[in-house]
């Protein structure tokens, strides 16, 4: 329930931003760093767990890939606002099917694991299906590549960091660096378009001040989950968030989907079907051997 719960809420999050509406995707993201920062800040003193921060930034090397993890979920951020109030909201939901399908890609690259014919096949079928729509409605998905690829990435990163960081230190850091970052983004908004925090209503602002909350709240479930669930069902409760996102983009928000898009699409679904009877397929193996290991010993 915590894993589904944190899937729900990223599934509604593009429209939570498109209601933030006149404020625009580059204060929306500095708003969201900052206020991350604070409600994380809060949070660990309410814990008392400022200590795990003190011992993360004692250790260079898990600086650093908090750095390089502030940097790829700033990417990600940036491009799904940008993409969610440009009218792109379906494209998003393309980026977050393909993700599984990068880790795997990522993982043989990276980390030399060994792929399977199946899951080669998958990839195969995705390559395929990136083709179909880059050919077909003559466009390159340039959103779903970067949005996949910068969140495969940062799931990289995190693993590479492990459980020496904790979701809520993990995030308060991630954010403390992106913190310089977004303040010359304000200045910037403030001196092109305007500050809307504060200008348009008392909702609007309200809303506008969860969004460090609407941040936070899903990354802590999905820890949450990820610490009781099983790897097979938090990998099948991944796709609730991409679902969400297409039916709001295609149903509530009537964004186009033309043949082409519809075939790529598809072949997509067809790619992580195949990717995920293979994972079950495996999970299933790797516990009979389990059991049999255990009856012997």
């Amino acid at each position: 329930m915590y894993a589904f719960t944190a899937y729900l809420l990223w599934g509604f999050l593009p429209l939570y931003f498109l209601i933030l509406a006149p404020t625009g995707p580059w204060e929306i993201v500095a708003w969201r760093v900052i206020l991350s920062l604070v409600f994380c800040a809060l949070l660990l003193t309410v814990t008392r767990n400022w200590a795990n921060v003190w011992r993360i930034l004692r250790t260079p090397r898990l600086v650093w890939l908090t750095v390089l993890a502030g940097g790829l979920i700033y990417i990600n951020w940036q491009v799904f606002l940008v993409a969610t109030l440009t009218g792109h909201v379906i494209e998003t939901s393309l980026g977050y099917f393909i993700n599984p399908l990068v880790t795997v890609l990522l993982g043989v690259i990276v980390l030399r694991e060994r792929v399977t014919a199946t899951q080669w096949v998958a990839l195969g079928i995705a390559a395929v299906a990136v083709i179909v729509i880059v050919v077909g409605y003559r466009a390159f998905p340039w959103i779903a590549l970067a949005l996949a690829f910068s969140f495969g990435i940062y799931g990289l990163v995190k693993k590479k960091i492990g459980p020496s960081v904790d979701a809520v230190s993990g995030l308060t850091l991630e954010s403390l660096w992106l913190t310089p970052i977004a303040i010359v983004q304000l200045v910037a908004v403030g001196l092109t378009t305007g500050i809307t925090m504060g200008q348009v209503s008392l909702a609007h602002t309200l809303l506008l001040l969860c969004a460090g909350a609407a941040t936070a709240i899903p990354l802590l479930f999905f820890a949450a989950g990820a610490r009781r669930a099983p790897l097979t069902v938090l990998g099948l409760m991944q796709f609730v968030a991409p679902v969400m996102q297409f039916i709001t983009g295609a149903w509530l928000l009537g964004e186009p989907m033309p043949t082409e898009r519809w075939i790529g699409f598809g072949l997509v679904w067809l790619a992580l079907v195949v990717l995920t009877v293979d994972s079950l397929r495996n999970a299933r193996r790797a516990r009979v051997v389990a059991s049999d290991v255990g009856a012997v010993t």
